[in-house]
């Protein structure tokens, strides 16, 4: 088809696996669309921000387990550009292979790490969905034992928009990631629906999603 046409277009292979690819492709862009000062400007910006939050990280003493779950049944791990996004803001996941896809994992893996804060991103979704998606974690087996519940840190993001695409946006996720992470040491302030508490609504559906919700994590 592309044969066909009068003349042969530029085609651009856009396929990072980590933030140093999604700069590049950001310059190849530039390039492409005669934007290539304002692309430069983009990525300095954007190194210079993940170098700030990297900056107050590295003096931190004790990271937290962080379990980055990409989708929910079957589980999926994070990948690709994700698992740098988690070391720079802070966290440890050690089920997220860098650079790499994200790829199915049990669940048992899951409870056996143990992650004192899980983010849930199912790719491509936004807040709503993800945190729709995220209340069928309430009936896992073991659910109830995650240092992440038992201390109320299992948030539900906005993957599309800050995680799941690879473009500028992705410094903001590792901006959220680090808030979420270490809130006495970084502030969120982007939208307030970039992330949610995952928990049971305490007012109209507190009875409904209590009856679905294991019963020993009811207090």
């Amino acid at each position: 088809m592309l044969r066909a046409l009068p003349s042969q277009p530029q085609v651009l292979w856009l396929t990072p696996k980590s933030i140093e690819q999604i700069f590049e492709n950001l310059r190849e862009l530039g390039k492409a669309t005669d934007r290539s000062r304002r692309a430069e400007e983009v990525i300095a910006a954007g190194r210079a921000r993940l170098e700030r939050v990297a900056d107050t990280t590295r003096k931190i003493a004790e990271r937290p387990r962080v379990f980055c779950m990409e989708w929910l049944d079957p589980v999926y791990c994070s990948g690709h550009w994700v698992p740098q996004m988690v070391e720079i803001a802070g966290g440890r996941d050690e089920l997220g292979p860098k650079r790499a896809d994200s790829v199915r994992i049990s669940w048992d893996r899951v409870l056996a790490w143990a992650p004192e804060v899980l983010i849930v991103m199912p790719c491509g979704f936004g807040l709503e969905q993800a945190a729709a998606h995220a209340r069928q974690l309430f009936a896992y087996p073991g659910w109830c034992d995650l240092p992440a519940v038992k201390t109320n840190r299992v948030f539900a993001v906005d993957a599309s928009s800050y995680f799941a695409r690879p473009g500028p946006r992705v410094v903001d996720g590792t901006e959220l990631l680090a808030h979420l992470f270490h809130p006495a040491l970084f502030q969120w302030n982007g939208p307030q629906g970039a992330f949610a508490k995952v928990e049971p609504d305490r007012e109209t559906h507190s009875a409904r999603e209590t009856h679905a919700r294991p019963r020993s994590c009811v207090s």
